[in-house]
């Protein structure tokens, strides 16, 4: 078999993404996407902003991980506005978090015409619990439409044994907990959405107190869907956006999912682009009441 080119392969995912469009009308879509090393060093560096920057399109508003150089998010940016000829902003976390040997931001992109951030981000406080995280938890207010929400960026620990992840997964009540109830202390009724790669799939039981919360917890991608890119296929079901289920009631519209933009070119893919695929939510601008 021929083998692929780059420039073949960044035709491809920008032929894909022309008729990928998700949110429509009073609909819109938020995402979460493992952009694997943003900024290092690479042969491929503008072919990956460039197909990035095709992916990331069919949506909203997006929250990115691995994000390891913060000019990369300002490029990326540029060439958003520059494919769609629309109005894109980003916010970054004001610092890299991690070990010593690496560390990364969290970033949010999103059309200005369809989002609003109306307060900026903060770290989830470690302080007397026991620092649990390698890279502390992130989020940030928006707004589309009606709809007022906490979006809040995870990256857990890969580490050395499945149990380092549990951990962190074991964490993600109280990091809820501490956006609903600290984040936005004058809004009751605060409504907290966590996506990123955890690592781990959410039926894992280190999930299971998190998923028993008062809010009915729920992760809105199918629990076997896979997410991330192998050598020669999907392998597994990192990628997660857990929401509450009772309070997005009219909100949510039901609709989720995976892009897969790979077109089966899964090496390829990995080496250019990325190892995950963008997971995504779709909510409504107006509540829906019902009848």
């Amino acid at each position: 078999m021929k083998k692929i080119t780059m420039k073949k392969i960044l035709k491809l995912i920008i032929m894909f993404m022309i008729i990928s469009i998700f949110a429509f009308g009073s609909t819109r879509s938020i995402a979460s996407f493992n952009t694997l090393h943003l900024g290092w060093k690479s042969d491929h560096r503008q072919e990956k902003i460039e197909g990035l920057a095709s992916i990331i399109s069919s949506f909203d508003l997006i929250g990115i991980q691995e994000v390891m150089k913060k000019d990369e998010v300002k490029k990326l940016t540029n060439e958003l506005k520059a494919q769609t000829g629309i109005e894109w902003r980003y916010h970054i976390s004001p610092y890299a978090v991690g070990s010593k040997k690496y560390r990364e931001y969290f970033a949010y992109l999103y059309r200005t015409d369809r989002v609003k951030l109306l307060k900026k981000g903060k770290f989830y406080p470690e302080v007397d619990r026991g620092h649990n995280f390698m890279r502390e938890p992130y989020g940030a207010k928006f707004q589309m439409g009606d709809f007022k929400f906490t979006y809040v960026l995870v990256h857990s620990i890969f580490g050395k044994k499945k149990t380092e992840r549990q951990l962190e997964g074991m964490q993600m009540v109280d990091v809820y907990d501490w956006f609903k109830e600290e984040y936005d202390k004058n809004n009751k009724e605060n409504i907290v959405i966590i996506g990123g790669d955890f690592n781990i799939p959410s039926y894992d039981d280190a999930f299971s107190g998190f998923l028993k919360h008062s809010d009915m917890i729920v992760d809105a991608i199918p629990p076997n869907q896979k997410t991330t890119i192998g050598k020669s296929g999907l392998v597994s079901s990192y990628d997660h956006i857990f929401y509450p289920y009772e309070l997005m009631q009219g909100w949510y519209t039901g609709r989720n999912g995976i892009l897969d933009f790979t077109d089966n070119n899964y090496r390829e893919i990995r080496k250019v682009i990325s190892d995950h695929l963008p997971v995504f939510i779709e909510v409504n601008t107006v509540k829906d009441e019902g009848e």
